[in-house]
């Protein structure tokens, strides 16, 4: 329930129309406040206001503002000077434009207020400009003048109620030089996969479930020493330490998270297929690049060892003959399709082999040849030198005779 008072009364400007609003804090700290304590004797350390010039404590009331300039010189400002600053903005939350939300820098963003509208005739242009946020999709900027100095804000729709938040001014923002790191890093493929892995296992989260983990230790702890015991451990890090490899860290870090989940953890040989971002699976790359055995054909042993034909010249060139074109016939397709069927080294082998085998038996095939023509020309020089001595015979008889 928002409390009764605002921290600022005004108006919002949305061109000529006028909207009487109250600026309520739309946040509370919940944060452990702690008391500054004497540590001999547990005394409170109180700041007292003391006025210089009378050397005595002074109340809330006595106390107001000033300005001290440069040479010392203090000019009183009262809350009438404040409320009569020459400034539109004064108190006047002014719209000065309308943008998507998408233009504005988180880092901007500073405190949260619900603007409320501040009795019955307000109802209807605050509703207006609720509804008008709503349809266009967009947030107004605009000026006010709070605590001393104009801020810049952004007014935009939360439920059924106007919230405004304050911005910082664009050069309060630094420029986020040298921040960066300034060694070159290279990240691989494999290790996105796997951040992009652990950002999918981890998932999204209700922020209505998260809370304060800080502040309950630390309730813990004082309740124990309220209680005169010993405060809790301080338990380990869930890091474990120093992290010296980043991919061992980032597989760790996903199967964490799966357990806390409740997911099964893969095994080895899953992990190691399954791609997180899409990529292509290795599974079956190794037996897709393992050799393939050759089985050999009988056809070049055969003409090594086929027995020779001693019934003649004649039938034994024939047999040759027909074991060369068997041998050819045999070695020539068998091998060409092995070769086809398991390619690699060991199918261009078995080419090999069975054009070595053609090859060695049409070298005999020739040489066969070259016998038979030897022997033909051994015959045909004996049939010369019986015709020679045939003719000088004849020449000798003729001369008897004469």
């Amino acid at each position: 329930m928002l409390p009764v008072r605002s921290i600022w009364n005004g108006a919002i400007s949305f061109g000529l129309v006028s909207i009487p609003i109250k600026l309520v804090n739309a946040t509370e700290s919940h944060t452990i406040s702690f008391r500054q304590i004497h540590t001999e004797d547990g005394g409170r350390i109180r700041y007292r206001k003391v006025c210089e010039l009378e050397d005595r404590e002074v109340t809330q009331a006595e106390i107001g503002k000033g300005y001290e300039d440069a040479d010392g010189t203090v000019v009183p400002i009262t809350e009438e000077d404040l409320a009569h600053l020459p400034l539109p903005t004064a108190r006047t939350i002014d719209i000065v434009a309308f943008v998507p939300a998408e233009r504005i820098d988180p880092l901007q963003m500073e405190h949260a207020y619900y603007l409320a509208a501040s009795g019955a005739p307000a109802a209807k242009p605050y509703t207006l400009l609720r509804e008008a946020l709503k349809r266009s999709r967009k947030v107004a900027i605009a000026k006010f003048a709070l605590r001393g100095r104009e801020r810049l804000g952004m007014l935009r729709v939360v439920g059924d109620v106007i919230a405004m938040h304050g911005l910082l001014w664009p050069d309060e923002i630094r420029a986020p030089e040298g921040v960066a790191p300034d060694t070159e890093v290279q990240v691989r493929d494999k290790e996105l996969d796997l951040a992009d892995a652990l950002m999918d296992t981890l998932g999204e989260v209700d922020l209505d479930d998260l809370h304060d983990e800080y502040r309950e230790a630390l309730e813990e702890v004082i309740a124990a020493k309220a209680a005169g015991g010993t405060p809790p451990e301080t338990p380990e890090p869930a890091g474990g330490g120093k992290v010296l490899d980043l991919m061992a860290a980032l597989e760790k870090s996903v199967r964490a998270a799966k357990e806390s989940r409740g997911e099964p953890e893969e095994t080895a040989g899953e992990a190691e297929t399954a791609e997180p971002s899409g990529r292509a699976r290795r599974t079956g790359g190794s037996r897709a690049g393992a050799k393939a055995e050759v089985t050999r054909l009988p056809g070049a042993t055969s003409s090594r060892t086929a027995p020779k034909d001693t019934s003649g010249k004649k039938s034994t060139s024939t047999a040759r003959k027909a074991t060369a074109k068997k041998t050819a016939s045999g070695s020539g397709s068998p091998k060409k399709s092995t070769s086809r069927a398991t390619g690699g080294k060991e199918g261009s082998t078995a080419t090999a082999d069975g054009t070595a085998s053609a090859s060695s038996t049409s070298s005999r095939t020739g040489r066969n040849g070259t016998k038979k023509t030897a022997k033909k020309t051994t015959k045909t020089t004996k049939t010369t030198k019986t015709t020679k001595t045939t003719a000088k015979a004849k020449a000798v008889a003729r001369k008897r005779t004469a």
